[in-house]
């Protein structure tokens, strides 16, 4: 069962809470995180980015980066940007994209859940970023952003959540620049944390839905904090990260997009009729913006104009994983047609978040790229289903909108 616990956030103080809210660390690059800052001494991109605090070194994981980040969080913490919570406590949090809401709790998890699989996964990490957030945990002591979280709704914790936000006022009720609301409630009434806590404890599994990264990485510095406190009794902040947790019937995948650099020394025609002996039904759709209508169809965009590509039965696999539309993309044509043998190494295929729009597609495929291939959206129930048989999705599977406001919680271990 899932151990969910309460903890005393750090979070903005006064009426700093506009200034600090920003994206999340790994949705920009330095450049955008230096324009998006720019003018914003309080904004919490000096904290999860803050190599824009310094010159421009060559190594992307520089000990200094991490050792600014601490700088930063210690002085908003001086200057009162940041405050602690007296007591531990659990936080509501509710966040609203174009008139849908997504409400849920933030708490902290259990690291022995994760490595025991009630906390599930469906990606796998690379090394190199686990040792950024690994560094950034460890040298600012802290978990500086949640984990996002989902699990199968509980009909009596989502009353709870639901009436304790009827009657009370939100500490935060903001907009950020991005137009997603966010709202956060601080929970310190111990009965009422004892319910959502015995709740969680009836909820066999957690699944992650973003964030695999900064899981792995808290679960590494547990390790690493366990092995200096060989006396540890478990009850350690270091045992636990941070978490924002939703019920899975409140949450949105976004279509996850590829555009590719060449055809692989096709022709255009050459490249169509490659892709309908795959065993794709192709039909040509016009200038005008194309999305896929249903499961197995995708869109594609080449030389101004967009195709519907849908899958036949044939090539259909009757497995999980085969099955998932991100699948039959790469085994029956990017892989086959284009050469593209592993999506996560290939400096011919790059990705684009749904939530940018089939323009920036178009764009994309008119300037450094040559095609855009539409995916539908993976669904919920798809994810839970990998989760729970231990399996793993293609790499770039997943876009969840809206992303978590960074700076409104922040785990100290």
């Amino acid at each position: 069962m899932a151990i969910v616990k309460p903890f005393k956030g750090i979070r903005p103080g006064g009426d700093f809470a506009n200034e600090v809210i920003s994206l999340p660390y790994d949705v920009m690059n330095r450049i955008e995180a230096e324009e998006m800052a720019k003018d914003k001494p309080n904004s919490f991109l000096h904290i999860s980015r803050s190599e824009i605090d310094l010159p421009e070194v060559e190594n992307p994981y520089d000990q200094s980066i991490y050792e600014k980040a601490k700088e930063n969080l210690g002085k908003f913490l001086a200057d009162g940007v940041l405050i602690q919570e007296e007591s531990p406590a659990i936080y509501i949090y509710r966040e609203i994209m174009d008139g849908r809401r997504q409400t849920g709790i933030v708490g902290c998890v259990s690291v022995d859940d994760y490595k025991n699989n009630i906390i599930k996964k469906h990606e796998f990490t690379r090394v190199e970023k686990e040792i950024d957030r690994i560094n950034h945990f460890d040298v600012c002591n802290a978990n500086t952003e949640p984990v996002f979280l989902t699990y199968r709704e509980n009909k009596k914790l989502s009353s709870i959540i639901e009436g304790y936000v009827a009657n009370n006022k939100p500490v935060y009720d903001l907009i950020a620049e991005d137009g997603i609301a966010h709202q956060l409630w601080t929970v310190t009434d111990e009965k009422i944390i004892k319910a959502i806590v015995t709740l969680f404890d009836e909820i066999p599994t957690l699944y992650i839905a973003d964030g695999h990264h900064r899981t792995a990485s808290a679960c590494k510095i547990s390790e690493k904090r366990r092995a200096e406190n060989p006396g540890y009794t478990g009850d350690e902040e270091f045992n636990f990260f941070m978490a924002a947790i939703f019920p899975n019937t409140e949450l949105k995948i976004f279509d996850y997009n590829r555009v590719i650099k060449d055809l692989n020394g096709n022709s255009k025609r050459e490249f169509i009729d490659k892709v309908k002996k795959a065993g794709f039904k192709v039909e040509e759709k016009g200038e005008k913006e194309y999305y896929p209508e249903g499961k197995h169809e995708f869109s594609m965009y080449i030389e101004g104009k967009w195709y519907s590509l849908t899958a036949k039965d044939e090539i259909i696999p009757n497995n999980i994983i085969g099955k998932l539309d991100v699948s039959i993309l790469q085994e029956s044509l990017l892989k086959p047609i284009l050469g593209i043998d592993d999506p996560r190494t290939d400096n011919r295929i790059d990705f684009v978040g749904g939530i940018r729009g089939l323009k920036e597609l178009e764009r994309r495929a008119d300037s450094d790229m040559c095609l855009g291939i539409v995916v539908y959206p993976v669904s919920i129930d798809d994810l839970l289903e990998v989760s729970d048989n231990d399996l793993i999705m293609p790499p770039k599977s997943t876009w969840f909108e809206p992303k978590l406001g960074s700076g409104l919680f922040v785990h100290k271990l």
